[in-house]
């Protein structure tokens, strides 16, 4: 099989149904941008300060293809349930947050991300992951789905957060914060 088809050559691109849409449609722009915070939680997996992460980093992973499947599919009300996110998946990641967050100090201000380049790129996957996030919400405006898939992401967005404060606090980065 060749990668390239030629099909998409005119701007459109198939869902996994076989139906066509361009490629500037509300639904790619979900889905490809669950696929680009697949690719930045790749990276934060590949970093050495997030050994003790890396299972959990791949759960998310393998749960964003499942939740990218059902995007990119033109029903996606009538999947079958091994392509939908694990039902239990928000609560895991709640579970991961609150093991993490007992050991961070509490938030009294906003915080300036940076000071480290897995912390930037733990908030780069955070921004990444609150855009997919809206595109989701966007498209489901006019196509119902499944509210475990923005749930999910909203969930991935805190953690991000609080793994780029645990990064902080085990390298001893102070965290801006931002004062007004």
């Amino acid at each position: 099989m060749k990668i390239y088809t030629r099909t998409g050559d005119n701007g459109t691109t198939s869902l996994s149904g076989g139906k066509r849409i361009p490629k500037h449609h509300v639904r790619v722009e979900a889905f490809g941008t669950v696929d680009e915070l697949i690719s930045w939680i790749g990276l934060l997996r590949d970093q050495k300060e997030n050994n003790e992460h890396r299972d959990f980093l791949l759960f998310l992973q393998n749960q964003l293809m499942k939740c990218a499947a059902v995007l990119a599919s033109d029903d996606s009300q009538n999947l079958t349930p091994k392509l939908l996110p694990d039902t239990d998946c928000v609560k895991m990641v709640e579970n991961e947050i609150d093991k993490i967050d007992k050991n961070l100090s509490p938030l009294k201000n906003l915080i300036i991300p940076g000071g480290n380049i897995v912390v930037s790129y733990c908030h780069i996957a955070r921004c990444v992951c609150r855009r997919a996030e809206r595109a989701v919400l966007r498209l489901n405006v006019t196509d119902e789905i499944p509210p475990v898939i923005s749930m999910f992401l909203n969930r991935i967005a805190d953690y991000l957060f609080i793994l780029s404060r645990k990064i902080s606090l085990d390298l001893d980065i102070e965290e801006i914060k931002w004062l007004i």
